[in-house]
């Protein structure tokens, strides 16, 4: 509704009504009562005569029917009744007092006298302070809730155009947080087409904008680059803009730009997505380096009071343990330092900067730690042993410690087959993460001859994962695929994820955005059709309830249930550790064509088998079945046939096929007319064959 006129609110209807009841007595001729002309109502006839709040307001009809021009509010003028209550005394007031006084007049005067709201006016001013917190907060789930809160989703087109615009006008850091928020947002709270309907009125204002932001072509064409790489735009959004767009208009400039510039480049999709930073909060990472700074920076020159300073406005509290740790491995490391990093972090326990419980985590930290530093630092035990009774006896850890630590260590002497198990296994993986090379992992896992210890590489994989960047986080998720073929059982999967959610809260303690990262590991495992969706009902039945890793498990459900899941979580962590995406559907493309043009069945599927991605399958399942549409070939779904046959794609991957096809119908239909047929006939037959689950709506429109 782009207008608040005519809008009354709930208590000026009940007044209305009041004052209906008794205006007989006031006037013959509700109509031409002062009420209505006063309100802003829209005139009954639909808007054919004269409306309040226009210029010809004062243009009212006489008995006779004639149009006459008559003096402001009504009062005057021939063939009209002058205005309601007039006296010659000046304006009046009601009496309570009088003896004819009638309450329900009181109902003209509080009506008369309340502002009319307008729904969008108010709309527009919450929305602003929704953005203005979130630039400043950051936290996606609060905006979420907020937005969901306020209701009017009908102006949810303009909330899409007000945080853009707002956006543009500021850092990276805020252009970044705009586009994350709508991703966010897309399809749970805000509805695609509301999405796109925010970005056609951002197209048309962009010569608005361009007053006051002078690279806004550019920007806004990033910001769309960015929406359909992230797909909350379908990239026709493009073609579709630029029929609406008059071709010298600053729109049709963004559109051109966003094409040229942005998606037309090899591998944009990792360009777009890195153009602003990539990040809405300091990284963990970045926490981390400077933490490491101010512990170097405070061995050289011995401030303390310097040092502290630094750590308190590093303004990470919940992570002073981080600070615990590396102090404690810098005096091992350097054993000149140790007084210094004692008297450090004496300082700050008799401050109050780091509280009791972030010094006995940091320490724990250490102590679970020690067997991997003893590689670098040989006396890493012993000199830890001596450093936690000097603690102790300095009155900044809490003398508990000592016992649980002797218990700890206890425990881990009892087996030490598993300890160096997970030696080798790190080295093992650090491995990996150089050479890139599965088979040689595969290899060296196999010759350490303990398939019982499967779950224990698994999570051990995903740990070390963890505290790395996307590079290592996607290849791990590659190799996981590789061993589910090659060596590991799906119970190993089971297992190994549940040891790791058994201990997400100590992981958290490490890295700060672990709940999330597990969420994405156990969604992509899914995906890739590691581990089946049912298979996340059975960890979750393993776990404690109200758990941190109950909590994983349910967002990674959710991750999963998200519109186009598979494409947003093959890409989570940037697509590739060799295999892009695209390069991916680029090898499907030309396989298909060539088959399509009198190809082999057998030699398509072994084209189909070396790609070695089964988790991408439905993307050979989605470009088979638009291309029978587009060349009205249906002999392209006998290589599905015979895939299927072989188990060279499996259902899911079939099913998740035959879903993006379905989704993307709409934009089909444009340029295949019969597109809505074809595609029924297809998964009919794929029906009919079991090659899809048979949950799966046949129906286009379903």
């Amino acid at each position: 509704m782009a207008s608040g006129e005519g809008i009354l609110t709930d208590g000026q209807w009940k007044k209305l009504e009041i004052a209906t009841q008794n205006s007989g007595s006031l006037s013959s001729s509700p109509k031409s009562h002062t009420l209505f002309a006063d309100l802003n109502i829209k005139s009954p006839t639909g808007g054919k005569g004269p409306v309040a709040g226009f210029p010809n307001r004062h243009v009212r009809r006489t008995h006779s029917g004639k149009h006459i021009r008559v003096k402001k509010d009504g009062a005057g003028g021939k063939g009209t009744w002058g205005k309601l209550l007039d006296t010659d005394e000046g304006d009046s007031c009601i009496d309570k007092n009088d003896p004819n006084y009638d309450s329900g007049e009181d109902a003209y005067d509080g009506l008369v006298d309340s502002p009319v709201s307008d729904p969008l006016d108010d709309y527009k001013k919450a929305v602003v302070s929704i953005i203005e917190e979130y630039f400043s907060t950051g936290d996606v789930k609060v905006a979420a809730s907020d937005l969901r809160e306020l209701g009017s989703s009908e102006y949810h087109p303009y909330f899409t155009k007000r945080l853009v615009s707002m956006a543009m006008d500021r850092h990276d850091k805020e252009k970044e947080m705009a586009s994350v928020l709508l991703s966010a947002l897309y399809a749970d709270v805000i509805l695609p087409d509301q999405i796109r309907d925010g970005f056609i009125r951002l197209l048309r204002s962009v010569d608005d904008l361009a007053v006051d932001i002078l690279d806004a072509v550019n920007v806004l064409a990033l910001f769309i680059a960015r929406a359909i790489v992230d797909e909350i735009l379908p990239p026709v959004f493009l073609a579709r803009s630029k029929k609406i767009l008059p071709e010298s208009s600053k729109g049709f400039q963004v559109i051109v730009t966003a094409e040229k510039s942005y998606l037309s480049a090899p591998h944009h999709a990792e360009l777009v997505e890195k153009k602003w930073g990539g990040s809405t909060h300091t990284t963990v990472e970045e926490t981390k380096k400077k933490i490491s700074e101010i512990l170097k920076e405070y061995v050289e020159n011995g401030d303390t009071y310097e040092a502290c300073r630094c750590i308190r406005e590093l303004g990470v509290s919940f992570f002073h343990h981080e600070v615990v740790k590396r102090a404690l491995v810098l005096a091992m490391e350097s054993q000149t330092s140790e007084p210094l990093i004692l008297k450090l972090l004496n300082e700050a326990a008799e401050e109050g900067l780091i509280s009791s419980s972030q010094m006995v985590k940091g320490f724990f930290r250490v102590a679970e730690s020690l067997d991997d530093l003893a590689l670098d630092i040989p006396s890493a035990k012993k000199l830890f042993d001596s450093i936690v009774p000097k603690a102790i006896s300095g009155g900044w850890l809490d003398d508990s410690f000592k016992v649980t630590s002797d218990q700890d260590g206890g425990k881990s002497s009892q087996d030490g087959k598993l300890r160096q198990y997970k030696k080798d296994t790190v080295n093992i993986i650090q491995e990996y993460f150089l050479s890139d090379d599965i088979p040689e992992l595969i290899r060296s896992l196999q010759d350490l001859g303990t398939p019982e210890y499967n779950p224990v590489f698994l999570k051990r994989l995903i740990t070390l994962a963890l505290d790395r960047k996307n590079r290592e986080k996607e290849m791990a998720s590659v190799l996981l695929s590789a061993l589910h073929m090659e060596l590991f059982s799906t119970e190993d999967f089971i297992n190994g994820f549940i040891m790791l959610l058994e201990s997400a809260e100590d992981t958290a303690l490490d890295i700060m955005d672990a709940s999330n990262e597990l969420a994405l590991f156990l969604a992509r495992a899914v995906i890739d059709d590691v581990l089946a969706p049912l298979n996340l009902e059975e960890i979750s039945t393993k776990l404690p309830p109200k758990s941190t890793g109950t909590e994983t498990v349910r967002s990674a459900r959710s991750l999963i249930s998200a519109r186009h899941a598979g494409e947003r979580l093959l890409r989570s962590w940037g697509g590739g550790t060799g295999w892009i995406v695209e390069d991916a559907k680029d090898k499907i493309s030309k396989l298909l064509e060539e088959y399509e043009t009198g190809g082999v069945t057998s030699e398509a599927c072994q084209c189909i088998r070396d790609l070695g991605m089964p988790f991408f399958n439905h993307e050979v399942v989605k470009k088979a079945l638009v291309m029978a549409m587009e060349k009205q070939n249906d002999r392209l779904l006998n290589l599905l046939e015979e895939c299927f046959g072989e188990g060279l794609i499996t259902t899911n991957q079939m099913t998740k096929g035959f879903g993006r096809v379905k989704d993307s119908l709409d934009d089909l239909s444009l340029d295949i007319p019969n597109a809505k047929e074809k595609f029924e006939l297809y998964a009919s037959h794929a029906m009919d064959n079991g090659w899809i689950l048979p949950e799966f709506g046949i129906s286009a429109t379903g």
